[in-house]
């Protein structure tokens, strides 16, 4: 008899906890301020979190294990520009500005840089004079310091491109070009340009340089609009992380580029129902063969990366 009691004890504060466990869940599933931080996966014994905050359409993926506050992280920022590309990447307070969206999104961009703390640029980089890339360049040029400029010697005649050299003229400011094997830091983050820009006035995609980072054993690649004639110039190692080139159209990230590279993160920066049908079918299927986690800003807004010190 005595058994049962025990028995049955034990039943009603089981019963306690897992009724407390609910209401608790039910309360912070109402509360929209709350991260939802979970495992999503490994990365060379480091962990990754994914941390989800819907009011502010911004997903962050945490590599490492260290404390995601520390001011030593590196934070890259793949800024939601829509169908274009706009990325900030910051650590020990120097930055890199990659790209600043279209025409339209300039303004934002700049607000965006702002509301990180951010008031001098170290480096900003225009992968290629598309609109879509360097359309919100001379508002960032207009309203932010920047120590050095980048942009591919070929040019265009399209007001865009006209006004980005407005700006950099206004400013007093030089106009340098990357070359494959530069290399250059911010902080604890080391660059490299892997590949030359391919000058074709015909196909202006084919003058983005890709580039590659590492910062504590984890590596990214940053390609612009490269497409598979620059991946096939060079032999690639593998790389952590990868941003999908041109928006996931077929023209980049082929088949044997992604068999030598072997990303297990692909950040998409595309525009909700574009014209494009970014990211083709074909391009999700190959990321999803080789094993890659798949994040788009059409889906989840602006993606931050914090790698932990």
């Amino acid at each position: 008899m005595a058994r049962k009691k025990k028995n049955n004890s034990k039943k009603l504060i089981s019963t306690i906890i897992t009724v407390i466990f609910l209401i608790i869940v039910a309360i912070l599933s109402q509360n929209e301020q709350i991260k939802d931080l979970y495992i999503i996966n490994n990365i060379k014994n480091q962990i990754i979190s994914s941390v989800d905050e819907s009011e502010d359409r911004l997903k962050t993926i945490v590599v490492g294990s260290g404390d995601i506050e520390s001011e030593d992280n590196l934070r890259v920022f793949y800024i939601d520009v829509g169908q274009a590309d706009s990325i900030l990447i910051e650590n020990k307070g120097e930055t890199i500005l990659i790209d600043a969206g279209n025409n339209e999104d300039g303004k934002n961009v700049v607000e965006f840089i702002k509301s990180k703390g951010v008031t001098e640029l170290n480096y900003v980089i225009g992968t290629h004079p598309h609109e879509d890339h360097i359309g919100g360049l001379d508002d960032v040029i207009n309203n932010i310091e920047i120590d050095n400029i980048f942009l591919p010697q070929i040019q265009t005649t399209t007001k865009t491109y006209q006004d980005v050299l407005e700006a950099i003229k206004n400013k007093d400011k030089k106009i340098n070009s990357l070359k494959k094997g530069d290399k250059f830091k911010i902080g604890d983050a080391e660059f490299e340009v892997m590949t030359e820009s391919i000058l074709n006035k015909s196909n202006l995609n084919l003058s983005s340089n890709i580039i590659r980072m590492e910062f504590e054993g984890i590596s990214f690649l940053f390609t612009g609009d490269a497409e598979t004639e620059n991946e096939r110039t060079i032999k690639w190692i593998q790389t952590d992380i990868l941003k999908v080139g041109h928006h996931g159209s077929t023209t980049s990230t082929s088949q044997k580029f992604l068999n030598q590279i072997k990303p297990q993160y692909a950040i998409i920066s595309v525009g909700e129902n574009n014209d494009y049908n970014h990211p083709n079918k074909k391009i999700m299927q190959r990321l999803e063969n080789i094993g890659a986690k798949i994040f788009r800003t059409d889906e989840s807004g602006t993606i931050e990366v914090i790698v932990t010190k």
